[in-house]
């Protein structure tokens, strides 16, 4: 090991040198990775401009979130094979010609147990009841519509609500199913257009972002045209490192913790600190993600900074802590951070 690596900590964080001098504390550098360096400030927007929120809503790991990072051009919202990864309402910033799109990444719509699931279901019929498109996602690959999946469209049919239908993972089913789906949803009568897509590869994308930036309402844009959410700093860099738990955590565990970006510091080389505590609701489950040896945080540290380092194009050294806050699901000020309504 050089002089000038880092040693990781005994819990598989990676910690700065002391000879790291911070210059700035706060979260000026995804600040300017949301918000394009603030150049966009200067570009004019065209005459006849158009703008407005699209809501994508459907059954949990039908594929909201791939999509919209696919529509937006860079992952900003985190994606795991587990459902309910989403947590709290996420927006998207896209540029189709003169159009700024706002596309909200909502909950996945469930029936709903506990407070933060309740919570969370909320939030996702929030999204859809403000926005000016609806677009109801399906993963093309399930033998059949879910009931999750009915009950959605039942709601929206008692709003008298239309909406688009976005059949997602076309990559992975027969021509011939994809056109027995768009029947059976078509015989719904809420749906005004269908789209048959895969998020993934991006097959059908080209199309369905010229039709969603053509129906959106004239009006001046909201954001600079090259920012990419609206999403506080801080929880984007905790969301990046609960992405990983929900990757290499099993069961139960992973919807037992949440993350918090305690401190961020920038330094004079051009990195950054960023330190992050993992809560779990049980010393069980502390041990788990601390792993054999370590292995399991270090393994966890390791794939957040990478991410971490290539979103903001500069080393960054995360230091992870694990604490057992045993009734974290239910703080208000949890629930505040995610933008989440506690009493829902």
């Amino acid at each position: 090991m050089t002089e000038n690596e880092k040693k990781p900590s005994p819990d598989g964080s990676q910690a700065a040198s002391a000879q790291d001098t911070p210059v700035v504390s706060g979260d000026d550098i995804v600040s300017r990775f949301l918000s394009g360096q603030g150049a966009a400030d200067e570009t004019p927007a065209p005459e006849n401009p158009r703008c407005g929120f699209v809501a994508l809503v459907g059954a949990p790991n039908a594929g909201k979130s791939t999509l919209l990072n696919a529509l937006v051009g860079s992952k900003i919202s985190i994606v795991s094979p587990k459902v309910q990864t989403t947590r709290s309402r996420v927006l998207g910033i896209g540029m189709e010609g003169d159009s700024q799109i706002l596309y909200v990444d909502t909950p996945g719509i469930f029936t709903p147990k506990k407070r933060l699931e309740r919570a969370m279901v909320a939030a996702a019929w929030q999204g859809a009841t403000d926005a000016d498109l609806v677009a109801v996602l399906f993963d093309a690959t399930q033998k059949r519509i879910d009931d999750d999946t009915l009950g959605i469209i039942e709601k929206l049919k008692e709003a008298g609500r239309k909406a688009l239908l976005i059949l997602n993972k076309i990559d992975l089913i027969r021509r011939d199913r994809l056109l027995e789906l768009a029947q059976e949803f078509a015989g719904h009568g809420i749906f005004t257009d269908t789209f048959m897509v895969s998020a993934l590869t991006g097959d059908g994308l080209k199309g369905l972002l010229k039709y969603i930036a053509g129906a959106l309402p004239a009006g001046p844009w909201l954001y600079p045209p090259d920012q990419l959410s609206d999403m506080p700093e801080r929880l984007l860099a905790a969301e990046v490192t609960r992405e990983k738990l929900f990757l290499q955590l099993h069961q139960e565990v992973p919807y037992a913790t949440t993350v918090e970006t305690e401190s961020w510091q920038e330094f004079e080389n051009g990195s950054v600190r960023i330190s992050q505590v993992i809560y779990v609701q049980r010393d069980s489950q502390k041990a788990i993600i601390l792993g054999k040896g370590g292995a399991r945080i270090k393994s966890i540290s390791v794939a957040s900074r990478l991410e971490l380092t290539k979103m903001l194009e500069r080393p960054v050294h995360l230091m992870l802590f694990i604490k057992v806050r045993e009734n974290w699901s239910e703080d208000p000020d949890q629930y505040e951070a995610w933008g989440l309504d506690f009493n829902a």
